[in-house]
């Protein structure tokens, strides 16, 4: 009797000390797991504030310094003062719109984002969308090919919000593709359902880890010295979250040397009524 209080004795104390181990083991886990989510946290922040010092910084120092210049001289030749003028508007639209995507990225995230969803014409808003950046290709000496067939359905979207993601899309396609390289934009019907729309292009391309970089919000593919292209990196995301918001759904094809294609889905107009 004494034998097995004993070895009961043993097992239970075993037992016990193999439960404080292991939940040492995973107090441990769970720490370092900790750790290692403090410090990624900790150099998102960093890389965040970076960008966002240089990205606020470069449009404020050209408006002070081509508005000190103007203020600074009593005579100063008319053309002289609108070439200035003009730089000014420049940097300033810029540094709105770099405002207004931080807070875009903070309402959508917040979930109080919203909608103004209704019917919308697809193929007036793209040729709307490809108008405002077609100058910028054609500086760059690019083809841009804008393929959209007859009949193409009408679309449940906020209309303004549907030109803002494919002017991020195309302005993304035009800055990382070269010279003389090639923009498509594309459209047509999946079924009764869905329509996707397609932005392809020639450019740099990415690996698999840049385009989870360039997913996620404030990502740069490219950072500090290599950078070769300006941005918040934030036209890629949000244009991802508008897009699910409409209830649609985006994909990312790339291979570095190869181009990017971005495709996406947006419910047709009669398939939500």
């Amino acid at each position: 009797m004494a034998s097995r209080q004993g070895r009961h004795t043993l097992l239970s104390r075993y037992s016990f000390d193999l439960g404080q181990c292991v939940s040492r083991q995973r107090g441990e886990r769970a720490l370092r797991a900790a750790a290692v989510e403090q410090a990624l946290a900790s150099r998102a922040k960093s890389e965040f504030l970076a960008n966002m010092s240089h990205e606020l910084r470069t449009p404020l120092n050209a408006i002070i310094g081509f508005s000190d210049i103007i203020a600074g001289q009593m005579t100063m030749p008319m053309a002289k003062i609108t070439e200035y003028a003009g730089l000014i508007n420049g940097a300033g639209r810029h540094l709105l719109d770099v405002i207004t995507d931080i807070l875009d990225v903070a309402k959508i995230e917040s979930g109080t984002f919203s909608l103004d969803l209704e019917g919308v014409a697809l193929r007036e808003i793209v040729v709307s969308a490809v108008s405002l950046v077609e100058h910028r290709i054609t500086e760059k000496h690019q083809s841009l090919a804008v393929v959209l067939p007859d009949g193409l359905p009408r679309v449940r979207a906020d209309a303004r919000r549907l030109k803002q993601i494919l002017i991020n899309l195309l302005s993304n396609a035009h800055k990382f593709t070269q010279e003389r390289g090639t923009i498509t934009v594309a459209a047509a019907a999946v079924d009764s359902r869905y329509v996707a729309i397609t932005v392809r292009d020639t450019g740099t391309g990415m690996s698999a880890e840049q385009i989870q970089l360039a997913l996620k919000p404030f990502g740069q593919v490219r950072s500090g010295h290599t950078r070769a292209h300006e941005g918040t990196g934030l036209g890629l995301p949000i244009a991802k979250a508008l897009i699910e918001q409409h209830g649609g759904r985006m994909w990312v094809d790339s291979s570095e040397g190869r181009g990017t294609t971005v495709a996406f889905t947006l419910p047709i107009e009669e398939a939500t009524s």
